[in-house]
């Protein structure tokens, strides 16, 4: 298979056959995100994509998940994707899951019945970046969607069929709008009903726009045990039953897990413990993206 660039993922696709469907990030405005900025966007040529699945076929005896990148895949036109998908059924008959990461945008973009279509194609899971649900600090972010965008989109991945991973990234609002920021980010996606919620902790590399931010004094970082105290007023904003809950990715400072809302007060206790000092946090140089 042929790669291009630094090639990412969510956590859970960690056994995933992974192909480059697109190149990049439909919107790569991000001022917090580095993960594409050496990629100018594009979408492959579709015999390239089918070559690559074609090579894994003859690679791989089984393939039960397969992810497709880059970021934004759902951007794609639809025919396009429906070839994707087809040349999938046709050729990995024991695959169970296919997803791909979908911006609010390329949600939007998408009619109702196309997205119906891609599930009976075997679309089963899309990864959306949240990453906040206040609109101040999504607009400061570069997000490029709003907290209402959010949630529509979130209807009408629901209204398909097709199961919704959220992203939501702890220490975003900075120490101005930490409360904020935990508060609607619980509330939005109490409207979004995601089966899964996935909560990263905010790092910053000296190259992009926000550590320029940070240096002019027009953002300030939280310390660790603010991120504990905000991830406390986050998880008592989430109303959303049977929602699996994971805060286990590199950058957290500790680890959570568990369903919604039934492990909710569990994991509040771990998370005063962590403020009490009584469970030792993460060092820096553990962290990772």
């Amino acid at each position: 298979m042929r790669y291009e660039g630094a090639v990412y993922r969510p956590p859970s696709e960690a056994y995933s056959l992974i192909i480059q469907v697109t190149i990049g990030c439909s919107q790569n405005d991000c001022i917090f995100c580095n993960m594409y900025k050496e990629k100018r966007f594009r979408m492959r040529k579709l015999e390239e994509v089918l070559s690559d699945f074609a090579e894994a076929r003859a690679k791989y005896r089984t393939v039960k998940k397969i992810f497709l990148a880059d970021g934004d895949a759902l951007i794609c036109r639809m025919d396009y994707l429906e070839a994707i998908l087809q040349f999938i059924q046709e050729h990995f008959p024991e695959c169970t899951q296919v997803t791909a990461y979908g911006s609010p945008r390329s949600v939007l973009l998408k009619k109702q019945e196309e997205l119906k279509k891609l599930r009976e194609l075997g679309l089963s899971m899309i990864y959306m970046g949240l990453e906040s649900g206040n609109a101040e600090v999504l607009k400061f972010m570069k997000k490029g969607a709003t907290p209402d965008e959010m949630i529509e989109a979130a209807g009408k991945i629901h209204e398909a069929g097709i199961r919704l991973s959220a992203t939501a990234i702890s220490g975003l609002g900075g120490r101005k709008l930490w409360r904020e920021h935990a508060q609607d980010t619980g509330k939005v996606l109490s409207k979004m009903k995601p089966e899964y919620v996935g909560l990263l902790t905010l790092m910053v590399e000296e190259d992009l726009p926000l550590a320029d931010e940070i240096r002019q004094g027009n953002f300030e970082l939280l310390t660790p045990y603010d991120i504990l105290i905000e991830t406390k007023e986050l998880l008592k904003n989430i109303d959303c039953p049977g929602c699996i809950f994971r805060s286990n990715h590199a950058s957290n400072y500790v680890n959570l897990r568990g369903t919604l809302n039934e492990d909710r007060e569990f994991m509040i206790g771990l998370l005063d413990e962590a403020i009490q000092g009584n469970i030792h946090l993460k060092s820096e140089w553990m962290r990772g993206f």
